[in-house]
């Protein structure tokens, strides 16, 4: 069952110490039900720019490598690397480069790029003159990409340049955006007539820290997974503390390692990790695999030579890396080699991906790796919650980050997370460029739209345990009501690995159905055809059986209700990246999935369903 631990020997192992401070809470409890957690652990306020940081580990650290990327120019075969020193002498003549083209408070960077030491380098430029910096995923410009996103992105951003990676691929998408097409365009490599070259944007003089605390250092776009994306306002201040408030859960002297590829985009790659590498005065290896069949290669390639002290991944990249550490000791012993902690965050990880991945270290190290798993939203920092003590239990949200309250509050039949504390937003920007406020209770607590329940309730040590979105849950027909995340989370722990991802729909309907997306390499070891591709895979016999055999199982021990789930469909594709139906942080916009698959939806509740629906 999700959330419990598997039996066996690596339930025995000693875990490899990760370096946690002790945990401080206190709980207040309310006469309305509502529950109050505060973290009492002291945080430091010292850097309060995102640039503070860089500064000071670019005294106290000049030679320690900030951030490296795959060298083109070696054919990838080695690195690009730029140390703290090297790194603040270019970013502060950057800066100056910057203000001489116009930008500043009020206007704002657009970044159209993937991660790079370039898009580091000219962010952290921008940042230090007070201009925000408004990083878009690369698939609002990509060929196929619907041109309205990046219009609706523009029109809130209102921006006074554009940098991109690669002048000629972005071309077509800026040159036909109204607003873009007037600016000027900074650019790395394949630079088009007009485009300014990033190489010889620079300067003679270099500009100090210019940016105050409570200026906009970065304009986030959220999901959209509730409508359009909103622009939340990061401002110095709400950006600088949340890295103290995570850097206060350990007790740890050493930088960290990290080799990731969450995108600068969300606010779980550009501020929970890449800004808190600089905060701490760590290195990132950015990775440009990504957690989905075919692409998640580059990742264990940079695996196999970089051994991180800290990894992070979304679970979509999780349940891909718990494939490979099975089947390749080699990496496996790299992996483990020095890491203290996993974390996952940006959607749940079943509690079966938690458990192969700690056994391979147990095997192979005779040590436990704890698992951790961070709690938020871009409005929060993105890091609210997070899990700071030793555990192996996948679908906890932790506990409030040092400095921070959080409150949860009767809301129907559930407790709705709400939080206080010095990394929330300010709000969002208008279209206009004014402050859209977010949306508050009666006492100031910024409310997530998420249910969430004590996993002990005799314990609150033990951490708060994610309970559905309120927006995704549902009712049947019946007027049964259907926690949709959780249940998502216990079918793909009851599918094995066969399934990377799930959408649950029904409501209005009888019962519960899955739109099921395969995991290929799982699949295929199912299927005993190692050519198969999704689409024959969607109709082999032993596929389709084993997520029967899963479903079946969940069933059994989900009893009666809205926790069973009575028709599953397996999808002859994976999700589409371009459409947003696939975020790049690698899980899936479960309203626009069915939005986008109503004939499958329709399929799945027919009153004669076809041959293809499977009826656990």
């Amino acid at each position: 069952m999700d959330g419990e631990r598997a039996p066996g020997p690596v339930r025995d192992a000693p875990f490899r110490d990760p370096r946690y401070a002790p945990r401080s809470l206190e709980v207040v409890p309310r006469s309305d039900g509502a529950l109050v957690l505060l973290n009492t652990t002291p945080w430091s306020d010292r850097f309060a720019t995102t640039n503070a940081a860089l500064d000071h580990w670019a005294q106290a650290a000049p030679d320690r490598l900030w951030i490296a990327e795959r060298d083109t120019a070696q054919g990838g075969e080695g690195w690009r690397s730029v140390t703290f020193a090297a790194a603040q002498r270019r970013i502060a003549r950057l800066a100056t480069a910057l203000l001489a083209l116009g930008l500043g408070p009020d206007r704002p960077l657009l970044i159209l790029a993937r991660n790079t030491v370039d898009h580091a380098l000219i962010a952290y430029a921008a940042m230090r003159i007070g201009c925000p910096i408004a990083p878009l995923s690369p698939q609002y410009g990509q060929a196929g990409a619907d041109p309205a996103r990046l219009a609706h992105a523009a029109a809130l951003v209102g921006p006074a340049a554009v940098y991109v990676e690669d002048g000629a691929a972005a071309a077509v998408a800026v040159a036909r955006d109204a607003v873009l097409s007037a600016l000027p365009v900074i650019a790395s490599h394949n630079l088009q007539a007009g485009q300014l070259d990033l190489a010889r944007l620079d300067a003679a003089a270099e500009t100090g820290d210019l940016a105050r605390p409570e200026q906009a250092a970065k304009l986030l776009l959220t999901s959209g997974s509730t409508g359009k994306p909103k622009a939340v306002i990061c401002s110095h201040a709400n950006v600088s503390f949340n890295a103290a408030q995570i850097e206060a859960c350990y007790a740890d002297p050493d930088p960290p390692v990290a080799v990731n590829s969450a995108p600068w985009s969300h606010s779980l790659g550009a501020n929970a990790i890449l800004h808190m590498v600089v905060h701490r005065g760590g290195t990132l290896y950015i990775d440009h695999g990504q957690p989905v069949a075919g692409r998640f290669d580059e990742t264990l390639r940079n695996l196999r030579e970089i051994a991180p002290t800290y990894h992070n991944m979304v679970p979509a990249g999780w349940a891909l890396l718990a494939d490979a550490l099975e089947a390749d000791e080699a990496l496996a012993r790299t992996f483990f080699s020095r890491v203290r902690v996993l974390q996952y965050g940006g959607a749940g990880l079943p509690q079966s991906v938690c458990d192969r991945v700690c056994a391979v270290a147990a095997r192979l190290t005779g040590t436990q790796i704890t698992f951790a798993a961070g709690y938020g939203s871009t409005e929060t920092g993105p890091t609210a919650c997070n899990v700071h003590w030793i555990n192996t239990r996948a679908g906890l949200c932790g506990l409030p980050t040092p400095g921070t309250t959080v409150k949860l509050a009767p809301e129907g039949e559930k407790l709705e997370v709400r939080v206080k504390g010095p990394q929330i937003s300010p709000g969002y920007r208008g279209a206009d460029g004014g402050l859209i406020p977010l949306s508050l209770d009666e006492e100031g607590y910024y409310r997530l739209g998420d249910a969430a329940k004590l996993a002990d309730p005799d314990d609150p040590l033990l951490g708060i345990v994610f309970d559905g979105r309120l927006v995704e849950n549902f009712k049947l027909a019946s007027g049964t009501f259907v926690a949709a995340g959780a249940l998502r989370l216990a079918a793909l722990s009851a599918l094995g690995g066969v399934a990377a991802d799930a959408v649950v729909c029904g409501e209005g309907q009888t019962g519960v159905g899955l739109l099921v997306f395969l995991n290929l390499a799982r699949a295929r070891a199912v299927a005993g055809d190692e050519a198969a591709d999704l689409a024959a895979l969607a109709h082999h016999p032993a596929v389709k059986a084993a997520v029967q055999a899963g479903l079946s199982a969940l069933n059994r021990d989900a009893g009666g209700g809205a926790a069973r789930v009575t028709r599953a469909l397996i999808q002859r594709d994976a999700p589409h990246a371009h459409s947003g139906e696939l975020t790049d942080k690698g899980y899936i916009n479960q309203s626009m999935a069915r939005d986008r698959r109503a004939d499958d939806v329709a399929r799945l509740f027919d009153a004669d369903p076809d041959p293809e629906v499977i009826l656990p």
